[in-house]
């Protein structure tokens, strides 16, 4: 009976109960009392001890918590729970920013970023043209892109759901991060207003690319008949040469030669040695772009370059 009692984490007698004064200590505003015991009652270690830990800011009552929630605390002295840790929002805040940073396809947002500039420069033909004009119009196509480049990257992301969980388990909507309904609203969102800054701003150039760009990129990836020309190679190709090396190059730059400087059309050579340069560039973007995710695209029947050809071919042609 007495090494059942001993091992016991309550014990009640002569109608009240106490803990041994090694076992538990009470936090208290002015001083650390001790209860005490009779000798004729028996009181036994509770076996809950070590996971109860006292909360570490002065107060008029007892109170105990388990250690693995102590990020719940209460206040015992105002009678009122204490508000979450600060640094969790901040993680929280980290972890939304870092989920929609994959989602957008950085590699993208820089590559067109860089080509907009590139492009807008090339109708400059004095230095009194480098001015709050040019900046505001080069400001103007790179945003409506921007939203572009997200609806296009996220509509491939959202129709490669499954592909994805096997080439690319980082990115949100494959990861779970992202519900579909989530990518849905945000591809949605950005394609609307995408076309309502280019609407505003007046620009036909900038309109037209755009809706070329919406066209091509929804035509590369929804899976509906006669559509989702990904799965073809060539016809893959030529989507992304004709958005990186044609509309990307000759759009903009009309949108800077005629909307902001008023001028009437004219393909210099610059641009025509611009635009021939990116021709190139883009099929070679067409053939490395695949080579990592073989082994997803042979899965769903993407009859990639590097699916048909094989990887190693791919990379020597290159």
């Amino acid at each position: 009976m007495e090494s059942l009692l001993s091992s016991s984490s309550l014990v009640s007698a002569a109608g009240g109960f106490c803990w041994k004064k090694q076992n538990l200590k009470l936090h208290s505003l002015s001083e650390i009392r001790v209860l005490r015991c009779d000798s004729s009652k028996v009181v036994a270690k509770p076996k809950f001890r070590n996971n109860l830990v006292r909360p570490d800011g002065q107060g008029s009552s007892l109170l105990l918590y388990p250690k693995h929630k102590s990020r719940f605390r209460v206040n015992a002295t105002a009678g009122q729970p204490e508000a979450f840790d600060s640094n969790s929002k901040q993680k929280s805040f980290r972890d939304s920013l870092d989920a929609f940073y994959r989602f957008s396809r950085p590699h993208t947002v820089i590559g067109t970023v860089l080509s907009i500039l590139s492009v807008s420069f090339l109708a400059v033909e004095k230095v009194s043209d480098i001015s709050p004009l040019l900046f505001t119009g080069i400001l103007e196509a790179v945003v409506a892109a921007l939203m572009m480049n997200i609806y296009i990257v996220g509509l491939n992301q959202l129709s490669d759901v499954e592909i994805d969980k096997v080439n690319k388990p980082y990115l949100p909507l494959a990861s779970g991060e992202y519900s579909v309904n989530t990518g849905i609203a945000i591809v949605a969102s950005f394609s609307i207003m995408s076309f309502w800054l280019g609407w505003i701003v007046g620009s036909w150039p900038l309109f037209w690319a755009l809706f070329v760009s919406f066209m091509l990129g929804t035509a590369y990836s929804i899976n509906l008949p006669l559509l989702r020309w990904k799965r073809f190679a060539l016809v893959a190709a030529m989507c992304i040469l004709a958005v990186r090396a044609i509309i990307v190059q000759i759009a903009f730059y009309l949108h800077i030669q005629t909307h902001v400087f008023g001028r009437p059309i004219l393909f210099t050579r610059p641009l025509i040695f611009a635009t021939a340069f990116m021709s190139f560039f883009s099929v070679v973007i067409a053939l490395f772009k695949d080579i990592p995710d073989i082994e997803g695209d042979k899965i769903f029947g993407i009859r990639s370059f590097s699916v048909t050809l094989g990887q190693k071919r791919v990379r020597y042609l290159n």
